[in-house]
């Protein structure tokens, strides 16, 4: 993987700044590249974590051959909406995490693909084979999964240049009076580290563009659709957050007390399109409103 530092990002450190400019890699991840002499800047290779970077830096990250996985498979049943050689469609539950993490280990998409699908690619090593974006724990709806390196590589560049079709619905609190754009940079929060923030000193530029579709009990909520030009951690969350319309039952970025038990955010990955990475056609694929969503519209509504 290559890129070039941008302006803002400059004067970060290097294990620092791969975190920030690789979605795909954890600082502790990028941390032992470096270590590995797999990070290379300016065509020389990177002997610490600590070289802060500068503008205009060409930075280049070679990936080790995957290794054998120790993420073990688990009989989780999936609901696949579209497979051939090179992908596949998930439509993801509501609670099931993407990849393992801490306190997550056997119980996650990465453990049932593995259970159901021979064969993933390698390129994001051991704990996330054939992931090339993720959506959150609570949120519902479809995720591409790749099969192979080339399908991963093509995903990840169309991705990078934001030519994927990605279409969300959420109900957010309060009257969102018209559509509109939000074009606020997203990076860590400043003093917590678990949330993401549009204050962050070094955030990464994202946009997110949104329609309203309804307005519920008396203008109380609103039934909005996004489409995503950017996938940033948490985007339209933070995005709706920093316009003062958090998302109904989203807790880390709206208020701890909410009046209906939707078990985290109410958002779902409804839309999904892109180019086959093997056939070069445009396909796209829809996920109909979980029922959830569904049961608490019909209440809203009346």
């Amino acid at each position: 993987m290559e890129c070039i530092v941008l302006e803002n990002l400059s004067g970060l450190r290097l294990d620092k700044y791969l975190s920030e400019a690789f979605e795909e890699l954890s600082r502790s991840r990028a941390q032992k590249l470096i270590e590995a002499g797999a990070v290379c800047v300016n065509g020389e290779k990177a002997l610490t974590t600590k070289r802060p970077v500068e503008t205009g830096d060409r930075v280049l990250v070679e990936l080790p051959e995957p290794e054998e996985s120790a993420v073990l498979p688990a009989d989780i049943p999936l609901d696949i909406v579209y497979e051939d050689e090179a992908v596949l469609i998930v439509n993801k539950p509501k609670g099931l995490v993407v990849h393992p993490a801490p306190g997550h280990t056997n119980d996650t998409l990465v453990n049932a693909l593995l259970f159901h699908v021979p064969q993933l690619s390698g390129i994001n090593g051991v704990a996330r084979p054939g992931i090339v974006h993720r959506i959150d724990r609570d949120t519902t709806g479809l995720l591409v999964v790749c099969k192979t390196d080339a399908a991963h590589q093509s995903l990840a560049k169309q991705l990078e240049e934001h030519s994927i079709t990605r279409k969300y619905y959420a109900i957010v609190v309060g009257n969102l009076k018209e559509d509109g754009t939000v074009d606020a940079p997203i990076g860590r929060h400043p003093t917590d580290r678990k949330k993401m923030s549009v204050h962050a000193k070094n955030g990464r530029r994202a946009v997110t563009h949104y329609h309203v579709l309804e307005h519920l009990q008396n203008g109380r909520y609103t039934l909005i659709e996004c489409r995503l030009e950017t996938g940033r951690t948490h985007q339209i969350r933070v995005h709706m957050a920093s316009l003062h319309h958090p998302l109904l039952g989203d807790t880390i970025y709206g208020s701890e007390r909410q009046p209906y038990q939707t078990q985290g955010q109410v958002l779902h990955a409804g839309v999904l399109g892109f180019v086959h990475p093997s056939t070069g056609v445009y396909m796209e694929f829809q996920a109909p409103l979980p029922d959830y969503f569904e049961r608490l519209l019909e209440k809203l509504r009346g």
